[in-house]
């Protein structure tokens, strides 16, 4: 097994999720104690939002830089990714939290529909946030909700306002955009590919869907995304305990397809991402 596959785990999302699994963390504490457990069975990226003490989501900078630091301390050399994502902010303040200069955040660069609402992300703020993240040294990672977000990222790529090597991550499952379907992801693949040969790239699946695209991603030489924040299941029947449990389940799928979790050192190469001093 010489071909290593990064992990993502993302630990919360920016819904009230709680009472559909208690094992989602919400507090800072808790999100730096379940992404450490994720950590220990192979994931090598974090990807993070943060919540009021009430549950609700944000952006304050403030509640970032604790979890930032926290994870910093206790998985040291993971890459840290922030979520600048719609739901947790409005306009800029989505990237308000850029300047901490984590290792990625993710930045959508086109709008979509959502079950019910749309996903907004007008050409001002996406310009904004990727010049923010130019300048403060975060490599994106491109939320392609659709397919037109990849040629929207490989025209940005082009004209300079992205790096020529960003990490594409193809959303797959959510009711009203991309569904799960295999042709689709491999055209998906192939255009990314095509258009922008230095990037790296993986899928997430949402919900049901997670084990299914954590294999194509593995099967055709991508990397993975699993966590609390798109799946709360092992199975059908079993809710999942923990992000570790799932991360598990992750690292078992990769190892079918003849590959293994890449190590610290292995993905921040494949990302181009410098090592912590």
């Amino acid at each position: 097994m010489t071909d290593p596959a990064i992990i993502c785990v993302a630990i919360t999302g920016s819904l009230p999720q709680k009472s559909n699994n208690p094992a989602v963390p919400i507090t800072i504490p808790e999100q730096i104690e379940s992404t450490q457990e994720a950590f220990e069975a192979g994931a090598t990226i974090a990807h993070c939002h943060v919540r009021n003490a009430d549950g609700s989501p944000t952006s304050d900078p403030e509640k970032f830089s604790g979890l930032l630091e926290g994870l910093r301390q206790h998985c040291p050399g993971m890459i840290v990714q922030l979520s600048t994502g719609g739901r947790s902010g409005a306009g800029r303040e989505r990237g308000g939290m850029l300047s901490l200069r984590p290792d990625m955040a993710s930045l959508a660069v086109g709008s979509n529909n959502f079950p019910t609402r749309v996903y907004e992300n007008s050409p001002d703020l996406v310009d904004w946030l990727a010049e923010e993240m130019v300048a403060q040294g975060v490599k994106p990672e491109i939320e392609a909700f659709d397919l037109s977000h990849i040629f929207q990222a490989a025209r940005m790529v082009a004209d300079g306002r992205l790096p020529a090597a960003p990490h594409v991550q193809f959303v797959m499952g959510v009711q009203n955009a991309m569904p799960v379907d295999r042709e689709a992801f491999e055209f998906m693949v192939r255009t990314t590919t095509r258009l922008m040969p230095k990037a790296t790239w993986c899928a997430a699946g949402i919900g049901r869907h997670q084990a299914t695209l954590n294999a194509w991603c593995a099967e055709l030489g991508g990397h993975c995304r699993t966590g609390l924040e798109d799946n709360m299941r092992l199975d059908k029947d079993t809710l999942a305990p923990s992000n570790a449990a799932l991360v598990r389940q992750c690292v078992g799928i990769i190892e079918r397809y003849g590959r293994r979790a890449a190590t610290i050192a292995e993905a921040r190469a494949l990302l181009d991402l410098p090592t912590p001093g």
